[in-house]
Order: C-alpha cells, then sequence, then structure tokens
C-alpha cells in the first residue's frame, strides 16, 4: 500500500475531533476513497460505507427526519449486516455530492457524536450549482460548525520517495542540509535530483505511481495516465453545462502549449484568436473549482497580504499534476526530462508546473510578481514567516537578475533560488536544489 501523509491527519483527527464530522475534498482519481477505506478498517472496530455514486438507492437512508437516531436505524435496515459498535463505528459517506441531504444531516450526526463520520466528494460536485449532472442537488443547509474540510491533493515528492523506497529518517536527512543550510554530498543530491526527473514524468496519482513502483517501466505509466486523463475528458463532458463543454476542454487543452511558451501568463488568444475573459471566464473558474488547475496570480506589490495586491484577471495555470502535463507532452520529452536533455521554453514551463504543485501541497496559496514595465519577473512570492518570499526558479542555474532586484528593492528576509544544482547562501539569497521546495 502506497503510504499518503493523509493517514496521519484522520489519525488525527479522530484523537482531536470532537463533535464534526470530516469533508474530505479534492480532484478525482487522487486517492480519497481508498485512504478512508483504509483508515476505517485498520482503526475501527467497524467500518460502514455508502457510495452514493454507486449505491444511488441508498439516498432513501437521508430522506424524511434527519435526527441521528432515525438515519442511523434506515442505516440498519438497508445495509444487512451491518453492526455499530460503540466508541468504535467509522461511517465512510462517498460521492456525497450527489446526496445534498446526507450533507445536511451532517451537522445532527456531528451532534450526536456517537458514531465518526467523513464525507468525500469531488471539489466540483460541492460546489453544487456548477455541476450539470443531475443527481447533484442544492444542499438546503450546509452544517457550519460541525463539518471540517479538508482539501487532498495528488502524492507530493516526499510521499513518492517513500514509494522508491526510501524510509522517512532519509528524507529528514536531506531536511537537515535545508535547515542548517549546507551543501548536499553531490552522489546524494544527484540520485535525489534524478528521482525529481521521474517524479516531473510520472506524477503523483496514486494509480500511476503504483504502475511505476511496481514495474519501473514508464510506457506503462503513460497508459494509466492516459486513462486518467482520458477520465478527466469524461467529467468535463458528464458535468460541465450545455456549451462550457467545449470552452472548458479548448481551455485546459491549451495548458501544455501556453506553459511552452516564454510567457506563460495565461492567454484567451491562444485558446482562441480575439478570445477574452468574457467568453472564456468561466470556463477557467469551472477548472479551478474542479482542482484541475492550480491559479497562480500576479500581485503588483509584494506586501502583506498578497491577496489583497493580487490582479484577478492576470495569472498562469498550472496542471494539478506534472505527470499528467508530461503525458500530454508524450514520451519524447519525458526522454527528454529523464536524460536532462530538455531544452527551450517548455523546460522552464515543466519546472515551473512541478513547483507549483510542490507548494500548493506545502499549504502556500500561489502568486508572482511581475510588473508592466520592467522585464523583473518573480515566478512565485509566498507569504511565510510574517513576510512575503521571493521563490525563483531556475530549470538550470542560470543567473539571477530578476531575484536580485527583488531583493535590493524589497529586503525580503529571505530569498530562496531553486536550481538543478546544490545548496547555496549569499547574504539573505538561499540557493537550493528543486526538491528542496518539498521543505519551504
Amino acid at each position: 500500500m502506497l503510504k499518503r501523509k493523509m493517514y496521519q491527519f484522520l489519525l488525527d483527527w479522530k484523537a482531536h475531533k470532537g463533535k464534526e464530522c470530516l469533508l474530505i475534498k479534492g480532484a478525482r482519481q487522487i486517492g480519497k476513497t481508498f485512504i478512508v477505506e483504509e483508515f476505517g478498517k485498520n482503526e475501527y472496530k467497524s467500518f460502514i460505507e455508502i457510495n452514493f455514486l454507486k449505491t444511488p438507492g441508498l439516498k432513501v437512508i437521508f430522506e424524511g427526519d434527519l435526527t441521528a437516531d432515525e438515519i442511523y436505524k434506515r442505516m440498519s435496515a438497508h445495509l444487512p449486516g451491518t453492526r455499530f459498535a460503540k466508541d468504535g463505528t467509522l461511517i465512510f459517506l462517498d460521492e456525497i455530492q450527489r446526496c445534498a441531504s446526507a450533507r445536511t444531516a451532517l451537522k445532527f450526526l456531528a451532534e450526536d457524536g456517537r458514531y465518526d463520520v467523513i464525507a468525500s466528494g469531488s471539489l466540483l460536485g460541492l460546489h453544487y450549482g456548477q455541476d450539470a449532472d443531475e443527481e447533484v442537488d442544492e444542499i438546503e443547509s450546509i452544517p457550519v460548525g460541525f463539518e471540517r474540510q479538508v482539501v487532498m491533493y495528488s502524492m507530493d515528492f516526499e510521499e513518492f520517495l517513500w514509494a522508491y523506497g526510501y524510509e522517512q529518517d532519509t528524507v529528514d536527512y536531506l531536511r537537515s542540509f535545508y535547515e542548517k543550510k549546507e551543501k548536499v554530498p553531490d552522489d546524494i543530491n544527484e540520485k535525489i535530483e534524478s528521482i525529481l526527473r521521474e517524479f516531473i514524468v510520472v506524477g503523483g496519482m496514486p494509480e500511476v505511481v503504483q504502475k511505476f513502483v511496481d514495474t519501473k517501466d514508464f510506457n506503462e505509466v503513460q497508459i494509466v495516465q492516459e486513462k486518467v486523463l482520458a477520465a478527466y475528458d469524461d467529467d468535463i463532458a458528464n458535468h460541465a453545462k450545455g456549451t462550457e463543454r467545449a470552452k472548458i476542454r479548448d481551455c485546459y487543452d491549451s495548458l501544455p502549449r501556453q506553459l511552452a511558451r516564454e510567457n506563460k501568463k495565461f492567454k484567451f488568444s491562444e485558446v482562441e484568436k480575439r478570445a477574452n475573459a468574457r467568453k472564456y471566464g468561466d470556463s477557467i473558474t469551472w477548472l479551478k473549482d474542479s482542482n484541475l488547475v492550480h491559479v497562480c496570480y500576479n500581485v503588483y506589490e509584494p506586501y502583506l497580504p498578497l491577496a489583497a495586491n493580487s490582479k484577478n484577471d492576470e495569472y498562469k495555470l498550472y496542471i494539478n499534476d506534472s505527470g499528467l502535463l508530461l503525458a500530454k507532452y508524450g514520451m519524447q520529452t519525458k526522454l527528454a526530462v529523464l536524460t536532462k536533455n530538455i531544452h527551450g521554453n517548455a523546460k522552464g514551463g515543466i519546472y515551473e508546473n512541478v513547483i507549483s504543485e510542490m507548494l500548493i501541497k506545502r499549504g502556500y496559496n500561489l502568486n508572482y510578481y511581475k510588473t508592466q514595465n520592467s522585464s523583473m519577473e518573480i515566478e512565485f512570492v509566498i507569504e511565510k514567516d510574517g513576510g512575503v518570499v521571493p521563490v525563483e526558479v531556475k530549470a538550470g542555474n542560470s543567473s539571477t537578475a530578476s531575484l536580485n532586484t527583488f531583493i535590493d528593492t524589497f529586503h525580503p528576509s529571505v530569498a530562496y533560488k531553486l536550481i538543478d544544482g546544490n545548496v547555496g547562501v549569499s547574504d539573505n539569497k538561499v540557493t537550493l536544489p528543486h526538491y528542496m521546495a518539498m521543505f519551504m
């Protein structure tokens, strides 16, 4: 079984939850159902699962009176063999976006507190008004105060290292060099950078990673990635409304092309000539809400709070999983990445995409800094340790004119340069190998 950080999160939630249910949100194919099933079977005396997509007839359990007593009585009647163990039962409501009354009922189940309850659903489906699926209904009452929400993502690089066979001691050993800002032994650094290139190609979708672990065959990996991408296409077809379907697909399909441009700001004209936000703005919102893309907004002033200084109409879009981006580019581009023979603007876009993914999974919001009257651009600026920290991403190890100008102008407490190289420090500028973004 692939080790996931979400499992420890679930253990912590179980120990400290109080009277609240847990709602796990996220894109499809990232392992939400699997991790909850493993958690329920391993950590509880009794595990009860209802999947509203697989068994829509079980919506009847949440029709009528929504008191906990009535729900549990109907549950036992409709699920033969159901056993409720005192202080040891987990109820899992999967694809909950297909049963709005079950979402409402979370409040009453949490107040009752007899059993633990976890719900899960796609991000898109939980934005009820945006889902064209006729089985998704508008919720009458959101259980505010009784529902803790968490977004789950595909596997991060640390989890990929675990899957690769490395123990936590090795990860902690690497972290020590980040914390002390000391150079990593060259042989170790080169090995981890080579594994990062494999992570860029494979990505973090659990089924894809498992195929890679089992076979070490990149052709087999490509087949599974294409299956995931086909499932995403099906989601667009099934969940987008009317004429939005074609526009959403066109925007999504344009991303590999746009990321390969020198100016990676998202341009509607790359989707369709003379197109604008009026035509495609809702499509971008749909992709964002479904978590198929991550949005990185330009800030006109790099001061706290960054959200207050961002330009909502000027942004970059990154694909949620770099392995899927590389799958769209194809096997020859994958080979070029693995052998360090990738060149041109696409190389920069690929490395920006994987760093965006690593930062998102560390809990950061994405912003970048670029002024209209200057060529200076900082790929990412993040809120960290009470200030704004610039993060410049270099696919190789070239000069940092933009970062130097940013440091001279805004005097951040620390500035990071991510490179294909090793750790180095010059005043408050810290150079790190790309993979150390997982520690930032």
